[in-house]
């Protein structure tokens, strides 16, 4: 059963929406609004991207509070700087951040960028034009990742494969309680995000972006989850302990999925991405072991447009399944509060 559902998840990608493709077309006016901690080394590129880009009305740096020159990087590169307040009670401090940037804007669409994302000029009228086409209330790209050591171009893809095996790959059709974002970029439209309460629905959750993205779509909105690997770059983490550590608190979406939903999809990536092949090597693995292991050699295949730099260590991910799997059962057990950026949250 549970290769018959990772099969039927993987299979959505032949009816996935189109990714999101650069454009000319005019676009109303945009705000970029980048939350920014102690982050004065990776800012650069964001901000060479994005101050003077086509559409661009103003580059907003929310400094939340840092203890690098992250402010002075800013001001220096042609940003405004956004001075964070004190992180309020029942607050996570990247929701914080997001919503005194959306609030100090004042352009009619906002993007929302990491500060360790490198966009393409291009990417902010391509993301609010697609947006305003599909009259869409909330837009999130995922983008191609810069694995820049062999530990992460190792460990990273098997990591983001678990999740194609739990929700299908960005463009596929989903319901309201299993919709996807990714946090490192997002569109909306202010007035009517505001409107919304823009983060406040959200303002306690680790996991936000998906907290948000599944919070909207119950509420009626429309939610789209698009591939822009075309016009975003991220660079993550430097080191296989950098991406065990950094994507493995949020891996299995604690706070946003239900304990049996995470143990049930952690069954399905265990019995059908990470078992097959253990089974085939120690010789008892049978044909649905066969089929598995064909099928997961294709998401290999198929995700390596999203990884700027694709060799051995990248292939070879396929070994990394088990980590992978380790990482999200780790998750979904873990007791006490998750810590991130110097700050703790139960």
């Amino acid at each position: 059963m549970a290769g018959g559902i990772a099969i039927a998840r993987l299979a959505r990608a032949a009816f996935a929406a189109p990714p999101v493709r650069p454009t000319m077309t005019p676009a109303q006016s945009i705000s970029v609004v980048i939350p920014a901690r102690d982050e004065a080394r990776r800012i650069g590129p964001v901000l060479a991207s994005m101050v003077g880009a086509p559409g661009v009305d103003e580059v907003l740096v929310v400094d939340d509070q840092s203890t690098d020159d992250t402010a002075d990087v800013a001001r220096g590169a042609g940003a405004v700087v956004v001075t964070g307040a004190s992180l309020p009670d029942g607050w996570a401090g990247k929701a914080w951040a997001l919503q005194q940037g959306i609030e100090a804007a004042s352009s009619e669409w906002i993007l929302t960028l990491d500060a360790d994302t490198n966009p393409d000029p291009r990417l902010p009228r391509a993301l609010v034009s697609r947006a305003m086409a599909e009259q869409l209330d909330l837009l999130t790209v995922s983008g191609r990742f810069d694995c820049p050591t062999p530990g992460s171009q190792w460990l990273h893809p098997a990591m983001l494969t678990t999740l194609v095996y739990r929700f299908g790959p960005p463009g596929a059709a989903t319901t309201p309680d299993r919709a996807m974002a990714n946090g490192q970029c997002m569109a909306v439209p202010r007035q009517s995000f505001l409107k919304r309460g823009a983060m406040h629905a959200v303002r306690s959750e680790v996991v936000e972006d998906i907290a948000l993205a599944r919070r909207l779509a119950r509420d009626g909105a429309r939610v789209h989850f698009l591939d822009a690997g075309e016009l975003l770059e991220v660079r993550m983490f430097e080191s296989l302990g950098d991406t065990w550590r950094g994507w493995g608190r949020s891996l299995a979406l604690p706070g946003v999925e239900s304990r049996d939903r995470q143990l049930f999809d952690l069954v399905v990536v265990l019995l059908a991405q990470a078992l097959p092949l253990p089974r085939l090597l120690l010789r008892k693995a049978d044909i649905v072991d066969v089929v598995l292991l064909t099928a997961r050699i294709g998401t290999l295949a198929g995700t390596r447009t999203a990884y700027s730099r694709v060799d051995a260590a990248y292939w070879l991910s396929l070994l990394a399944d088990i980590p992978a799997t380790i990482t999200i059962a780790l998750g979904i057990f873990r007791r006490g509060p998750h810590t991130w950026r110097g700050r703790s949250y139960t």
